[in-house]
Formats: C-alpha cells, sequence, structure tokens
C-alpha cells in the first residue's frame, strides 16, 4: 500500500431508500441494482483515494446474504483494500435498516470491486503518479 493512500472512514459511501421500480417479480429488490450501487460506491472510495477516471474490471467475492426489500434504507461502505500501481480494489459492504423493522440492521450484500485508473488515452495510469 502507498503511504498516500487514505486512512479508512466510517462515512458511508451511498444512502438511498429502495422503491417499488427497483423490483423483481418475486418482490424484492433486483440483484442487479445491488450491484450497480456496489460499483457506484467503490468509485467514490477510489475518487476519496485518488481522483480521475476510472473503469471496473472486476467484481470478486460478491455474496447475497439477505433479500432486500422495498422500503429498505441501504447503506453501502466502502473501504480500500490494495492499490497497485494502476489499479485499485475497493471492499463494500451493503446494509439494510429494514422499513416495517426500523432497528433492525442487516448486513445483506457484500463483494469487492477492481478499478483501473485510465489517462486521457485511455491507457492505464498510476493510481498516485509517478
Amino acid at each position: 500500500m502507498s503511504d498516500k493512500l487514505k486512512p479508512p472512514t466510517d462515512e458511508p459511501a451511498i444512502r438511498l431508500v429502495t422503491m417499488p421500480r427497483d423490483t423483481n417479480a418475486d418482490g424484492t429488490i433486483f440483484g442487479g441494482l445491488i450491484l450497480s450501487l456496489i460499483d457506484q460506491a467503490a468509485y467514490v472510495e477510489a475518487m476519496r483515494q485518488s481522483h480521475g477516471r476510472y473503469v471496473t474490471v472486476s467484481f470478486q467475492q460478491v455474496e447475497f446474504h439477505q433479500p432486500v426489500y422495498v422500503g429498505d434504507l441501504l447503506t453501502l461502505y466502502a473501504e480500500t483494500i490494495r492499490v497497485g500501481r494502476t489499479s485499485i480494489t475497493i471492499r463494500v459492504k451493503v446494509c439494510a435498516r429494514r422499513r416495517r423493522q426500523p432497528d433492525t440492521n442487516v448486513k445483506v450484500t457484500e463483494g469487492e470491486v477492481v478499478f483501473v485508473k485510465v489517462g486521457e488515452n485511455g491507457n492505464p495510469a498510476p493510481i498516485f503518479g509517478d
């Protein structure tokens, strides 16, 4: 890890309430929506570490532990776990505060996202410069 790496924060990367338009035929929130939010939360963390243009390379170890329901308040926490020369790996944890049980906060999903930072020419660029 680089000495330029910013320390983890307890601040959420994203918070939102799930809506009926985001449901699948079974009445739970689409897994694809959750994946999109994980990608966005990881991007927020990558930008916190080093501004620039990032492209998603891979999702790793994404696990769906619990369903997400309409009206759940989702909170996504992102933490940098690895920095290479041009790539950065972010772990994202997704928690849901249940609408019908406001005192219940459960981890519903977690996973890792790998980004590569790219320059103006679209080629890989150093995360922290050379």
